[in-house]
């Protein structure tokens, strides 16, 4: 009997081993659903919809973009998490599993509930300023003459971080105002109220655009071809300020490692099309393509960086 139930048990294991790569390979059977964790119109919002459109005639099922913006992202993970549902994914920036770990006390989830399936893009970061500062090296030199005397802002996560971290690793002086929607602090850059923005290329461009402000670096890696002049922060002179700020797709929590990985190879695939990154170009984006592994080693690193501003810079954590 005990050898009977040994058969059995080895039969039953090989039939689950052998249906995982045939369930992978015939999924999704229905529509697709993407949840985001920001507002339609973004940046990562119009990357979300690019992709989705290519997924869909590639699965050969629609693929949904739903929105549900607020509160660091949480009620779009909550949400997705709630879902329960093999035909619903997770697209987003770090954030929810990296900012979130430290300017949270609390949080609904645990990291392990999103699982990183593919890397798809990465925002270009920038900073701004007024007119009256020429440059970062600039900046620097008016900051220590005037400590205090400058005022700076910046959207929430990666552009408050990066900006705050390099105000700390220079031991330079200024003032932090908070915005609770950010038009104004465009408006107010450009007519020198505040004379320092962080944020998004797609941000930061307003300002420089109406020719009040101008942009004094990238804080990304690579510079834009949307604006190729503007140098990034390395070259600049100012490495601190360099940061990752990926988007991807996630997907749930015992999520069967073929179908993450047949998601991540579609992914990839509709991605290497040229014109997926010409469309992302005008919108201050970048390709970036990478499998389960390569996301999960961008959230780790940019993991350990926010985690070591917070510390520098004192954070406490919200509940």
């Amino acid at each position: 009997m005990a050898r009977l139930w040994r058969t059995i048990s080895l039969a039953a294991a090989l039939i689950t081993l052998s249906v995982l790569p045939a369930a992978a390979q015939t999924w999704p059977q229905r529509t697709v659903r993407v949840i985001l964790p920001i507002g339609p119109g973004s940046a990562t919002d119009l990357t979300a919809r690019l992709f989705a459109e290519r997924l869909a005639a590639r699965w050969g099922q629609p693929v949904v973009v739903e929105n549900r913006p607020g509160a660091d992202g949480i009620p779009a993970v909550t949400g997705f998490i709630a879902a329960r549902d093999e035909h619903t994914l997770f697209f987003s920036f770090g954030g929810p599993v990296t900012t979130n770990l430290v300017t949270r006390e609390k949080l609904p989830y645990e990291v392990g509930d999103l699982v990183p399936i593919a890397s798809a893009s990465e925002s270009y970061l920038a900073i701004a300023a007024h007119n009256d500062i020429a440059s970062l090296g600039d900046l620097v030199k008016q900051a220590r003459a005037t400590p205090g005397k400058i005022n700076w802002a910046a959207t929430p996560g990666l552009p408050y971080f990066i900006f705050a971290g390099f105000l700390k690793s220079a031991g330079l002086a200024m003032t932090h105002v908070a915005y609770r929607d950010f038009a104004p602090a465009q408006q107010d850059v450009g007519e020198g109220r505040i004379q320092v923005i962080s944020a998004s290329l797609q941000l930061a461009l307003a300002p420089a655009r109406s020719g009040k402000a101008k942009l004094l670096a990238i804080t990304t890696a690579e510079r834009s071809p949307l604006v190729p002049e503007v140098p990034t922060a390395k070259e600049a002179g100012y490495p601190d300020l360099l940061i990752d700020s990926f988007q991807g797709f996630f997907g749930w929590r015992g999520m069967p490692d073929a179908l993450r990985d047949r998601i991540a190879a579609d992914v990839m695939a509709v991605g290497r099309d040229p014109e997926i990154a010409q469309r992302l170009v005008p919108i201050g984006q970048m390709l970036k393509l990478g499998s389960p592994a390569e996301l999960a080693a961008m959230v780790e690193s940019q993991r350990q960086k926010v985690t070591a501003i917070a510390k520098a810079i004192d954070l406490k954590p919200t509940q």
